[in-house]
Order: C-alpha cells, then structure tokens, then sequence
C-alpha cells in the first residue's frame, strides 16, 4: 500500500510573526514536499474551485465566514478513491483555531476505514488546536497519530523535525 500526502495551501500575502509579506509557494505545501522527500509519498493538493483571496485580511475574512455557514467548498480534483494508500499525511493551515473547511470536504468525501492518517499544520501561534480530534470526527474509522504544528515562519527549515516525526510515527 502507498502514502498519500494530502494537502490544503495557500501562496500571496500570509502572516509570518506579527508582519505580513508575499509568498509564492503557501508554507504548508513547503512542508508536504519536504515529506513527500522523507516518505516516497504522493502528492495531492486540497484545491477549492474558487480559492480565497491573496489578500490576507480579505482570505481570513473569507475563511471566516465558511467556518461560520460551516460551508464545505467545491474541491477540484478529488481523487475518485484512496484505495491506494493506507498513510496519509494531512496537511492544512490553522485558519481560526481549525482546518480550512474544504479540508472537511476532502474527509467527509472517502472512507478512511482501516487507514492511518498523520496531521500537520502550519500556523503562527495556534498549535494544531483541536484539530487532531476534528479529523477523527471527520474521519470515522481511521487511525489517527498525533499531529505536529510547524510555525509557518519556521517552515523552510523543518525537513528534519518532519523527518524525526515521520520515525516517530512509523
């Protein structure tokens, strides 16, 4: 069986430590590369038809207001199943202390019945928050490891604790 790095990212303005400065590749697909690296894995980015803004204010606005409706965003792509993989590396932002909501359509969307999932988040502050227990929730059936939290800022040099985790994990 293979793995799966399953990510949600997001390049243009981002948050890094009390300043906000332009992007081009979003911090947490940085950390699903560096894993994919460590594991063999394949790549699979959580896209949503219509992305939120580059603008910083203007994305937590929007992120905001989907966790309000408790929205689940169109997702482009979505693999037809994951009968392929049996590890998947869950990746997202921690947008107001939880996933981005079209994190919840990806999960809600498979059966992960008998599968390992490992999360990781970026985030400037929050930690993983209650995520861990969201995606258990969401993800009814499938094992879930404890998650790591990367501060976004930090990012670019992680490849090692990622791979320390991914030991720890195995």
């Amino acid at each position: 069986m293979g793995i799966l790095i399953a990510f949600y990212s997001r390049a243009g303005e981002n948050y890094f430590g009390g300043a906000r400065r332009r992007i081009a590749v979003g911090n947490t697909e940085k950390a699903a590369k560096m894993i994919a690296d460590v594991t063999g894995g394949a790549l699979y980015r959580i896209e949503q038809a219509r992305p939120y803004s580059e603008d910083y204010d203007a994305c937590t606005a929007e992120a905001k207001a989907d966790l309000q409706r408790n929205a689940r965003p169109e997702v482009l792509n979505l693999p037809g199943d994951l009968d392929d993989y049996d590890e998947i590396y869950l990746g997202y932002p921690n947008y107001w202390g939880t996933m981005p909501m079209a994190v919840y359509t990806f999960l809600e969307k498979y059966d992960f019945t008998g599968k390992t999932i490992h999360p990781f988040c970026t985030h400037e502050g929050s930690g993983l928050s209650g995520t861990v227990g969201e995606i258990q929730k969401a993800a009814p059936g499938a094992r879930v490891k404890s998650g790591l939290a990367l501060r976004g800022s930090d990012v670019d040099g992680a490849k090692n604790a990622l791979a320390q985790w991914i030991k720890a994990g195995q």
